[in-house]
């Protein structure tokens, strides 16, 4: 029978957080006379005040560190949705870069959005001083007109953020590599199929192989940022040496986060059709994780099927870490699956997360928009750095 775990008092210098220990047979029948949600609500049955840790399968807790788990609030600027996708940590110089919101006034037809970093190193020092109130400055990059309207990111790959922008306008979508120091100067790789724009990329990472593999949904169509599409939306691979590009994997509503298992025998892709013309929700699209066997001579994505859905908004942006298990974006915060698509627990920040990264080993960093939170898990990304 589920119970709740109580919050925890440490003399670490760390503060902690609660954990809401909350087993399916404790909400499995809810009755006539129960209270159902609707699809716009969280589920939050204890009402706790985010951020918490909800703890769905006993597995989870070994992926917290005890008397010193915690999930904080470590930045935040309420002006503009400053921290939404593209996260990449850069160990060379300990900081986080991200990109700002996606969506209008931040990013539209003439308006690109904009790509910051934060400093590692303080954000370390604030959580062990103890400090209740975090709030780490971060700096907004000044970068080439080729980078237009960023939406996925990942790497370091060969010493520079590997970044897919939505571009705007007539301005195309592409895979840019980013130096990360100044002056911050970008190299394209790769802004057409075969001489057709693509439609807006969003999100990419890099397979054990060393080729890159990118999505292409048509969501700069959807909010008015670019013309109507020209190609389906899809999933493409691309060799960064002969820059030769190839569909993997087709008839999918809006392809939206992709990531690998650690020994790249896996490829998941979020389909996220829930949202339709001008993001009109249409609840029973698709909010899925879907995974796929990846050939091992072509690397084309074969055998879909599904992997999990998730139960508030969309699957965004996804990770994996060295367990194989899978970490979800959502509307609540971040959900995690073990590798066999079992929802263990949930990171629940209370509001939408487009995407998270993390920042060495037990340390998750977490965008949700006007905040970045940091929270302690006992794990390592398996992202692909070079």
């Amino acid at each position: 029978m589920g119970c709740f775990i109580s919050d925890y008092t440490s003399t670490d210098s760390v503060l902690t957080s609660p954990r809401q220990l909350l087993l399916p047979d404790t909400f499995a029948v809810l009755g006539e006379n129960g209270t159902f949600r609707t699809p716009s609500q969280l589920f939050n049955p204890t009402s706790n005040t985010p951020p918490f840790f909800q703890v769905f399968d006993e597995s989870f807790l070994s992926l917290l560190p005890g008397s010193k788990t915690f999930v904080k609030q470590i930045a935040v600027n309420t002006s503009f949705g400053f921290a939404f996708e593209a996260p990449i940590f850069n160990a060379a110089t300990n900081e986080l870069f991200f990109s700002s919101v996606l969506g209008p006034p931040e990013s539209s037809f003439t308006h690109n959005n904009r790509i910051s970093k934060i400093n590692m190193t303080l954000v370390e020092g604030a959580l062990a001083s103890g400090a209740n109130n975090i709030n780490i400055p971060f700096e907004t990059l000044t970068l080439p007109d080729t980078v237009q309207i960023t939406n996925g990111g990942t790497g370091p790959f060969r010493g520079s953020l590997l970044l897919a922008t939505r571009g705007r306008g007539n301005l195309p979508s592409a895979v840019v590599l980013l130096n990360p120091k100044a002056p911050f100067n970008a190299t394209v790789l790769i802004d057409n199929f075969f001489g057709r724009q693509f439609n807006s990329m969003d999100d990419i990472k890099i397979h054990p192989s060393g080729k890159i593999f990118f999505t292409d949904p048509s969501f700069g169509f959807l909010i008015m940022q670019k013309p109507a599409p020209q190609l389906p939306n899809q999933v493409y691979s691309l060799d960064p040496d002969t820059r030769l590009v190839r569909v993997v994997a087709d008839q999918l509503q809006l392809p939206n986060g992709i990531a690998f298992n650690t020994n790249g025998k896996i490829a998941f892709v979020t389909d996220t059709g829930l949202f339709g013309p001008q993001f009109n929700v249409n609840t029973t699209g698709t909010s899925t994780i879907y995974a796929y066997d990846v050939d091992p001579e072509t690397l084309m994505f074969n055998n879909r099927h599904v992997f999990a859905y998730v139960d508030a908004g969309i699957p965004d942006g996804i990770q994996v870490d060295t367990q194989d298990n899978v970490y979800a974006a959502t509307a609540d915060g971040v959900q995690i699956f073990n590798k066999k698509g079992v929802l263990i627990g949930k990171v629940f920040v209370g509001s939408n997360v487009a995407n998270m990264a993390f920042a060495g080993p037990d340390m998750l960093l977490i965008l949700a928009n006007t905040s970045i939170f940091a929270a302690s898990i006992k794990a390592k990304s398996n992202i692909i750095v070079s």
